[in-house]
């Protein structure tokens, strides 16, 4: 074989970075939306039945529907971008979490919302594999890190912009569409995508030398020798996931259930505050594990995680003078494994199943985050509509991660696998 592989100019290069960071921004403002709306939603919709135990379960559901859509276009989506390439993987992704998060506004009930919720999270969980893929394999070895965090603090960035929005126009039972209505303007992100991003030229020059061959990606991931970095991924991805849907993500309905009464926009306040610790340390994440190796990292930030996350639970109360402030530490320390992922995970798989192997650690754990806020909502509702103890127990998920980074496999000084 001769083929020389292609080559992406200066200006493509920002111009894939760029792209890939609003689409992945533009997800966050999709999953910060129901956390600052929810329960007004639930007034909306439930009418004389609503109560603050309902709400709180009406959230768990549409987190779960959320999260199951996430792992199910996560894994469907990066199993696409492998055989049809990146950016129009990319483009499909933005599609369809701007369409269906945009139809929301019309809902009528609360089911029909968790199917809305449930198809926007396919765009969702797609979105990260294939931007990941394409800027790790666009960009030399030498800016991922930088890049990496860049990645990881666009999601979050999202949230923080979307509780901004939030706060300047304050969502209340009567005025919470418009939110949802705004959501499907990032599909102009993804036309620029579909039309003038370049492909991967790694994923162009496989696809040259393989002419002829029939790629399995998902067979290859779980079989040898695959297979123990394919579960050490998901391993890896899952636990951060877990604990942030389950226990980190209800510091915002929690607020709102305490203060929001008698301040409609404490609930944005909250999710601001947090939001902007999570972009930092979504940032910071993959600069902390080039620094001190990736195993080192991942533990402290597990410890920082648990150690945080339950005590805010345990020995704070919104509108407490410490409260917001911890909440922007919480988040800044919880979502460090949200830069350290981006940088980690394609350094694991090969190029020809590297979105699909991205793709498949980041979002099966998406499956387990729906089970995990299913039963965040059946804690709260046994313990009477206490967000706080649900909180508490459900931050211990973080601490597993303590143990299982020392059975993984340690990247650290490893270039991307052609």
């Amino acid at each position: 074989m001769s083929q020389t592989q292609p080559t992406v100019t200066t200006t493509g290069r920002y111009l894939v970075v760029t792209v890939a960071f609003l689409g992945w921004l533009c997800a966050g403002v999709q999953l910060g939306t129901l956390p600052i709306a929810s329960l007004s939603i639930s007034q909306d919709l439930l009418g004389a039945a609503y109560d603050v135990k309902a709400a709180g379960r009406w959230f768990s559901y549409y987190t779960a529907a959320l999260s199951l859509g996430a792992a199910i276009g996560g894994i469907g989506l990066g199993w696409l971008g492998d055989r049809w390439g990146r950016t129009k993987a990319m483009a499909a992704s933005i599609f369809c979490y701007s369409l269906f998060a945009g139809a929301g506004g019309f809902a009528q009930t609360q089911e029909q919302l968790a199917v809305l919720r449930f198809l926007t999270g396919l765009g969702i969980g797609g979105m990260w594999p294939n931007g990941v893929a394409l800027v790790s394999e666009v960009w030399p070895d030498v800016s991922r890190p930088f890049l990496a965090g860049v990645m990881g603090a666009a999601f979050n960035l999202g949230m923080f912009l979307i509780s901004q929005v939030g706060l300047a126009w304050q969502i209340t039972s009567e005025s919470w569409r418009w939110l949802l209505f705004i959501s499907a303007v990032p599909s102009i992100v993804g036309m620029v995508a579909l039309w003038v991003v370049p492909e991967s030229p790694k994923w162009l020059a496989l696809r040259g030398s393989a002419q002829g061959t029939t790629i399995a990606p998902m067979r290859e991931l779980f079989s040898p020798p695959l297979l123990r970095v394919t579960l050490a991924g998901i391993l890896l991805a899952s636990i951060p996931l877990i604990a942030a849907w389950s226990a980190g993500r209800w510091l915002t309905p929690w607020a709102d259930s305490v203060a929001g009464k008698t301040d409609p926009g404490y609930k944005a306040s909250t999710q601001a505050w947090w939001a902007f610790g999570a972009t930092v340390g979504s940032f910071l994440g993959g600069q902390i594990a080039n620094w001190i190796g990736r195993r080192l990292a991942y533990f402290l930030f597990s410890l920082g995680s648990v150690v945080l996350t339950c005590g805010i639970f345990l020995f704070l109360k919104p509108q407490e003078p410490l409260f917001l402030p911890m909440v922007l530490v919480q988040g800044l320390v919880a979502t460090l494994f949200f830069g350290w992922l981006p940088l980690c995970l394609p350094e694991m798989f090969p190029t020809r199943v590297r979105a699909s192997g991205a793709g498949m650690s980041y979002n099966f754990g998406r499956f387990l985050v729906a089970v995990g806020v299913l039963l965040a909502g059946a804690l709260t509702q046994f313990f009477g509509g206490d967000f706080a103890k649900a909180g508490a127990i459900m931050g211990i998920i973080y601490g597993l991660g303590m143990v299982v980074i020392w059975f993984a496999p340690d990247t650290t000084g490893k270039k991307l696998e052609d």
